[in-house]
């Protein structure tokens, strides 16, 4: 398949130096490019990914967090959630 694309003059020059540093052509240092982005969005979440937001939730607030621990992760995920 063909596909041509336009880039930014800086992309390009930033591309021509790749390509002569590391002995590749433009086509073949492109699709590998793309090879590794598609291959990392398809990926799913891992755990931590998935929690991430919720990690460290109980430094944020004052008071005794043992007695307000289900109230403030359920406050912080429902905001999350509406994001």
């Amino acid at each position: 398949m063909s596909l041509s694309i336009q880039l930014p003059d800086n992309l390009e020059q930033q591309l021509t130096i790749y390509c002569q540093q590391h002995h590749l052509s433009k086509n073949e240092t492109i699709r590998l490019a793309l090879e590794r982005l598609l291959s990392m969005t398809n990926k799913p979440l891992t755990p931590y990914e998935l929690g991430k937001d919720g990690f460290g939730s109980d430094q944020t607030h004052e008071g005794d967090i043992a007695q307000q621990t289900k109230d403030l992760l359920k406050a912080r995920f429902t905001n999350n959630a509406d994001r």
